[in-house]
């Protein structure tokens, strides 16, 4: 199966996980000059800029892992750059999750690592 339509499948169902747990969605694939981030949803007060990865093994560490301290600086860096383009939220506290699935045959429940990384 084609690796984007996995990434995009894993992305759909995030979403639809975090939605059931009652945060709003306010941007799907925001992109910048520094990076893309999957979600950008709002959980009660908290701003909360989300990773999605899937692996299909777990050489390596497994999803979660695959989110390098290279990753998590391009996914700041655009966050930065969401809230200077979006200064109505400015002020609200923020938060780095990651939803990881780790993929055989069909797609795992997903894992929620909530404040996985900070600035």
């Amino acid at each position: 199966m084609d690796s984007n339509k996995i990434g995009k499948d894993a992305e759909k169902l995030a979403e639809k996980y975090l939605i059931k747990h009652r945060l709003k969605l306010l941007e799907r694939n925001f992109s910048s000059r520094f990076g893309e981030i999957d979600l950008i949803m709002q959980d009660r007060d908290t701003l909360t800029f989300i990773e999605v990865r899937y692996r299909n093994s777990k050489m390596f560490g497994g999803a979660a892992a695959s989110v390098t301290a290279s990753k998590q600086s391009k996914i700041i860096k655009t966050a930065q750059f969401y809230l200077s383009q979006n200064p109505r939220h400015a002020n609200k506290n923020c938060r780095f999750d990651v939803i990881a699935f780790e993929y055989d045959a069909a797609p795992s429940s997903p894992l929620w690592y909530k404040d996985a990384f900070r600035i």
